[in-house]
């Protein structure tokens, strides 16, 4: 089996080193514009291998999409961050422009592939590589709520002293600091809803850190995080290639689920060889729903800048 991430940053080089260290594909094609940068983080990766004992074979090129061909995912990471002074037209110009480009080469040597896209804004540039590529919905994933449920469970484990293993929990809606939705009436200790184990201030607490969770990384950091970025993304595609199956929160596009169609947003999905296989459409309460409606609109907001864009 075999994965191409395209972006050979943090984010991009962090997923293919998780990839290889539990042999999720047999090969890993890491691919970027910058001479060398891939090609030097593939071969670090595999110089890894005789102390980490895995035989994934990581390779590394320069823009040289033929490297690519025949691959079952292409993992999206490209992209340029928003910078000072830039508005959200030319951020969303200049990653759509990206995505296209992406999309169209990987296409032309791998044109069964399920791309799981990472560039920000996520759930738009999700929307964007569905508009370029034409592929049916269950081929383009988004992988923000895999990533926001991740640090949910997080603060749930800091707060409860609990194992983080043994914590259930998921964030829907857009993957961004005002959009997202921390579902904590779901969210469980071995079985115990957390609601039974802290306070309404203490599970206010979670929700916020959550929220913020990437900011917080970026404001100690100086940059965007990759550990976690990179291993949720790892995990969504092994539940790809494996048809695990498994119910992980994504990006997808909504048809009439939820209430609401023509946009991508955080749902919990069932991810198997097919990539999206179903949506799982939970009871919200009242007030969980009006917070997801909320971060529907908001994303419709920004979509707008993509039509403009796209047509």
């Amino acid at each position: 089996m075999k994965v191409s991430v395209i972006g050979a940053g943090n984010v991009g080089a962090t997923c293919a080193e998780v990839m290889a260290n539990r042999q999720i594909a047999s090969q890993v094609v890491l691919l970027d514009i910058a001479e060398g940068l891939a090609e030097g983080k593939a071969m670090d990766i595999m110089q890894c291998a005789p102390n980490s004992k895995f035989d994934t074979v990581v390779k590394g090129s320069t823009n040289d999409y033929s490297t690519t061909a025949n691959s079952d995912v292409v993992v999206i990471t490209s992209g340029i961050p928003r910078k000072p002074g830039m508005t959200r037209e030319e951020l969303i110009g200049t990653n759509a422009g990206i995505v296209k480009s992406v999309i169209e080469n990987t296409l032309k040597y791998s044109p069964n592939a399920i791309f799981v896209i990472v560039t920000n804004p996520l759930d738009t540039m999700a929307l964007a590589a569905l508009k370029i590529s034409g592929l049916a919905k269950n081929r383009v994933i988004g992988m923000g709520g895999a990533l926001d449920s991740s640090r949910f469970k997080y603060f749930l484990s800091q707060k409860l002293n609990k194992p983080i293993l043994e914590i259930e929990g998921m964030v829907i809606g857009g993957h961004g600091d005002t959009t997202m939705l921390p579902l904590i009436n779901l969210a469980s200790y071995k079985g115990v809803p957390v609601t039974d184990l802290l306070t309404s201030e203490e599970q206010e607490e979670i929700i916020k850190s959550t929220m913020v969770g990437g900011a917080t990384l970026t404001k100690y950091l100086g940059t965007s995080a990759w550990y976690g970025p990179g291993a949720a993304v790892a995990n969504l595609v092994d539940s790809i290639l494996y048809d695990r199956k498994k119910m992980i929160p994504c990006s997808v596009l909504l048809e009439g689920e939820y209430g609401h169609q023509d946009l991508f947003i955080g749902v919990p999905c069932i991810i198997g060889k097919n990539g999206l296989e179903e949506i799982v459409e939970l009871k919200l309460n009242a007030s969980e729903q009006e917070k997801f409606n909320s971060s529907v609109e908001a994303i419709k907001e920004t979509n707008k800048e993509l039509t403009n864009i796209l047509g």
